[in-house]
């Protein structure tokens, strides 16, 4: 094939904007009931609503929700666990509303909870049925104003009837957040996580068992130092959760009356930061196997623990793992991906011999070349903790690909830098087509761990405490000039993206004198942290404690991080993108931060998507955003957009 000499970021592709979003779907979770598979599906094309899919035994294929539906909770704000199954009964939490409903077999949603007295103002999710199926226990998220122009924010776990309207029963209230309500096979214990403010759940939690009949508590595990998730009631009555008491997330197992022993052990993640509600990176098979997810080198993959305690990885080519749950005897369904496709349901079979796997809802067929997809490669590069020592921080670099194009001869491509929200999250190794609409333009793109990333233990995790705009930003920027000393990437024509918090390390990358970046893209960041502080949800609300300090008492260390204090250093061109109605970073902190640089006269672009929140989940918006970001670097590295695609310009305000 003949290959052309084409400026890098002006390369012609078909991973255009529309093909990414065509019949793009979002899948995260899996329920089991009987020998039925239910799965959600996040869906551009349907102004991002989530849809729960099932797969009967007969190989049948339904939507679940009637239009107007969407199966996704605000507990948190980020939700997760807003749905689940039994006998064929499907039980969610409606966004518009926020009510629980109940969804029979050939009817029509039912809602079960009342209508709150202030919109949305009652919220739940994570739920599970009693044995009987009578009655079910819930999260409950109460928002309520508390008479003096507040919102008095409740998390609670409550209990109410399964089939039919009822007024919720509150079991557990007290603690600032609480999660996973687990019933024993007996129905007479209630196990569950419990935090309070100024930890995350993440740092220190608690599990308890709950002796519904007189109410006394039981701590099992957690506490200062310890983080513990993913409770599980097992049939002979002892508990399975996650902790990271060995500096990693393992699993260990817990018997009413006797101690904590731990059952898999390895210098590797099987938890993940519990960002949503309902994470499932474990699951218990018929003899007694555990089938589990785990992170390594930054990469996901699966092992199995047999009953002799003998722990094996297995081969199979999942790098992603976001759900795991036993089906029948033998096998487990999980969602995952591979570098080189997109996340999809599968079956895996533990039989004889290696496991096998099929798919029960198949990635996209792109019609994709393997030539044309760039696969992550995990790179390890020396850094510096927030003292200036050095240590050695870690990412996932994907080389511009095209089979059908190529660079000048003697030029490098430039790099886009990419920065993961959270910040405790992670770069994930898997095929996205929103990372490959760059490399197969000719760009190379960098996602950085930094410290502060799950993946690489917790010790590792807490690189970040108190120096988040330290650690994250020098990640950022040795990671970039590794790549250039490698010759891989033009160290003239560098780029720093991120969401989220990822926008924030973007803001305080480009506002210092010295920084390497050439440009910046800022999605829905973070650009003043007393404002943040201020002006936040009760999830995050004093999440920043740990990452930078307790406020007031350091508000010297916000205003030193904030790039909105530094605007005398952001001299390089900046594109803002912004849902306009994000509860978690809102509309003003975007504002502060494009007001500035205007008034600075500095190069600024500044696209503000009316009706989205916290990431952007409307086809036409996801479209729009990459297309105009695409825009602005070709503006200011000054290469020329494919003809073909139309591509709708930018305004880049102050760019001469």
């Amino acid at each position: 094939m003949t290959v052309a000499e084409l400026p890098f970021g002006s390369w012609p592709t078909s991973i255009t904007s529309e093909f990414v979003v065509t019949a793009a779907v979002r899948l995260w979770e899996v329920r089991v009931d009987g020998a039925d598979v239910y799965w959600s599906e996040g869906r551009p094309t349907e102004d991002g609503r989530t849809q729960i899919v099932r797969l009967s035994a007969d190989g049948t294929v339904a939507d679940l929700l009637p239009d107007g539906m969407n199966a996704r909770t605000a507990v948190h704000e980020y939700g997760g666990a807003a749905w689940w199954v039994r006998d064929g009964v499907l039980w969610f939490t409606n966004w518009a509303d926020q009510r629980l409903y109940r969804l029979e077999p050939g009817g029509m949603p039912v809602p079960l909870t009342p209508i709150p007295a202030a919109p949305r103002g009652d919220r739940y999710g994570d739920g599970e049925l009693t044995s009987n199926g009578t009655d079910l226990v819930a999260v409950r998220e109460s928002h309520q104003a508390d008479g003096r122009g507040a919102i008095d924010v409740r998390n609670e776990i409550v209990r109410l009837a399964a089939d039919r309207p009822s007024q919720p029963e509150v079991l557990v209230s007290g603690p600032d957040f609480v999660v996973a309500p687990r019933l024993s096979p007996d129905g007479g214990s209630l196990a569950l996580v419990s935090w309070d403010h100024p930890s995350m759940p993440w740092d220190d939690t608690v599990l308890r068992v709950r002796d519904l009949a007189t109410g006394a508590d039981t701590v099992v595990a957690g506490g200062p130092g310890e983080s513990v998730m993913e409770p599980r009631w097992q049939p002979d009555g002892s508990l399975l959760f996650l902790s990271d008491r060995s500096g990693w997330w393992n699993l260990y197992r817990w018997t009413p009356g006797g101690a904590v022993v731990p059952v898999i052990e390895l210098d590797a993640e099987i938890g993940v930061p519990a960002w949503q509600l309902g994470s499932a990176r474990y699951t218990v098979l018929e003899d007694g196997s555990i089938v589990f997810a785990r992170w390594r080198d930054g990469y996901d993959g699966l092992g199995l623990r047999t009953p002799d305690g003998s722990v094996a990885e297995l081969d199979l080519p999942f790098s992603a793992i976001t759900a795991i749950e036993r089906v029948g005897t033998d096998a487990v369904v999980v969602v995952a991906a591979t570098p080189a496709t997109e996340l999809g349901v599968y079956r895996v079979e533990f039989g004889n011999g290696a496991p096998q796997f099929e798919a029960l809802r198949a990635p996209r067929v792109l019609g994709l070349a393997s030539a044309d997809i760039s696969v992550p490669e995990p790179i390890s590069f020396p850094s510096v903790d927030s003292t200036g020592a050095p240590r050695t921080a870690h990412a996932l670099f994907y080389p511009p690909t095209s089979s059908g194009n190529g660079g000048p001869v003697g030029e490098l491509p430039p790099l886009l830098v990419m920065i993961h929200g959270g910040p405790t999250a992670s770069a994930r190794p898997m095929l996205s087509l929103e990372t490959q609409y760059w490399t197969s333009r000719g760009f190379a793109v960098v996602d950085v761990n930094y410290g502060g990333s799950t993946g690489y233990g917790r010790e590792y995790r807490e690189l970040l405490r108190d120096a988040w705009g330290v650690v994250d930003v020098a990640d950022c920027i040795a990671a970039a000039g590794w790549l250039g000393e490698q010759h891989r990437v033009d160290p003239e024509r560098l780029a720093i993206r991120g969401g989220s918090a990822g926008g924030y390390t973007t803001l305080a990358a480009l506002a210092r004198a010295d920084t390497p970046f050439a440009a910046g893209a800022d999605h829905y960041g973070v650009a003043d942290l007393e404002a943040l502080a201020a002006d936040t949800h009760k999830f995050e609300s004093r999440y920043l404690d740990g990452l930078i300090g307790a406020y007031p008492a350091r508000r010297d260390i916000y205003r030193e991080r904030s790039p909105i204090h530094h605007v005398d250093q952001l001299r390089k061109p900046l594109i803002v993108l912004q849902g306009s109605d994000d509860s978690v970073v809102p509309l003003n902190q975007s504002e502060m931060i494009v007001d500035a640089l205007r008034a600075r006269r500095i190069p600024v672009a500044f696209l503000v998507f009316e009706g989205e929140q916290h990431g952007f989940r409307r086809a036409e918006n996801i479209r729009r955003a990459l297309d105009a970001e695409l825009s602005f670097y070709s503006q200011v590295f000054g290469f020329t957009l494919p003809a073909d695609e139309a591509i709708k310009p930018v305004t880049v305000e102050n760019l001469t």
